[in-house]
């Protein structure tokens, strides 16, 4: 069997954004990094199950009373834009007799004609303990925050409190995330792909911060789209996700009637029912919901036109997946790395509920 090789470059230095924020975010997770991996030397290492970890980007929303649409048809429109995606993914390494051993990577993928060029930044490995948690999470926030209310002062952001210590990961895992969105709006009149819903809120996504990418994009004339694998969005008591598999695609359904706010949650993109290729899958797709209908309209035409979709995905989103998650092998190569800078005694968790009852000690979700 032969699988077409996509032309994949690298990009030959970092040439993201000049704002403020691109230059000091990076270092200070660095420092961070290197100031907090100090603390765990010759400390005993236990090691932690392989999961990557991404953040959860599903939302409940009230169900419509009804939707007034039907579905549009789409022709891909090639103008040569430029195609930029990004995700972010954290594993936990290890647990030391302190704290946590979490590591955290980016990758960025853009396209433009037929080449993919892509960025990763990281991995960035981080012991946080309860003694240092607080100075990891206000300096990374201040870092990156300061650049959004350089002019007033936000309550949410002056009252927030260091979250908990098995709180970190995803606390981190999403400010990382929010610079590199940041970091793509410098493409002028491009199309910016995000994992997940276009909303806002939550500790990792912050209304002002998330408002000000949209901003920024919109300045430049680049649409941001979120593209949804999985929602919990329903309408009529059927999955969003197929109310368009009678349709012939490329195709979208824009849903009208969901509310714009549920709870501390905003919802600051229009919802579309995305089916884009052949096959059975659909994605909900957010377009930012201060641009017309016309303009969500031409940027999904324009992403047809000049990025490959496979099962209905943009090739660009997938690849920047794949570049961020962590493999076992990386997983292994990083723990040996610590256990050896540091002379760290590397010992295997017990399974409590194997010891306890035996074959029948099964995880939480494993069946027997």
């Amino acid at each position: 069997m032969v699988i077409e090789q996509l032309p994949i470059t690298t990009t030959p230095k970092y040439n993201f954004p000049q704002e403020n924020i691109a230059l000091t975010l990076p270092q200070t997770f660095l420092e961070l990094s290197i100031q907090s991996i100090k603390t765990v030397e010759k400390q005993p290492l236990c090691l932690r199950e392989l999961l990557n970890f991404q953040q959860d980007t599903m939302t409940t929303l009230p169900v419509p009373k009804h939707v007034i649409a039907k579905p549009i048809s789409l022709k891909p429109k090639r103008d040569n834009s430029v195609v930029s995606a990004a995700d972010v993914s954290s594993i936990k390494i290890g647990e030391t007799s302190t704290g946590l051993l979490i590591a955290i990577r980016g990758a960025v993928v853009w396209k433009q004609n037929s080449d993919y060029r892509y960025l990763r930044v990281g991995p960035f490995l981080f012991h946080v303990t309860e003694e240092n948690k607080h100075e990891i999470y206000n300096r990374l926030r201040r870092a990156y925050f300061g650049f959004v209310h350089q002019n007033r002062k936000t309550a949410g952001l002056h009252s927030t409190s260091t979250p908990n210590l098995m709180q970190m990961q995803s606390r981190l895992t999403g400010l990382f995330e929010k610079w590199l969105q940041m970091s793509m709006t410098m493409a002028e009149n491009g199309l910016i792909l995000w994992d997940g819903a276009l909303t806002a809120g939550t500790p990792e996504a912050p209304l002002d911060v998330v408002e000000r990418i949209l901003e920024i994009a919109r300045k430049r004339g680049a649409v941001v789209m979120g593209f949804s694998k999985m929602t919990r969005l329903r309408f009529l008591g059927y999955r969003i996700t197929d109310l368009l598999t009678q349709s012939k695609p490329p195709c979208l359904l824009k849903l009208d009637g969901y509310s714009k706010v549920c709870g501390p949650i905003r919802l600051l993109g229009d919802i579309y029912v995305a089916r884009l290729a052949e096959g059975n899958c659909a994605f909900r797709l957010d377009l930012d919901r201060k641009l017309p209908n016309e303009q969500h309209v031409e940027a999904v035409q324009r992403l047809l036109g000049n990025d490959i979709v496979l099962q209905g995905y943009p090739e660009t989103l997938r690849l920047a997946h794949i570049l961020c998650t962590f493999t076992a092998n990386e997983v292994i190569a990083m723990q040996r790395f610590i256990a050896n800078k540091m002379k760290l005694n590397m010992v295997s968790r017990p399974n409590i509920r194997r010891i306890l009852f035996g074959p029948y000690g099964k995880g939480d979700g494993e069946a027997y």
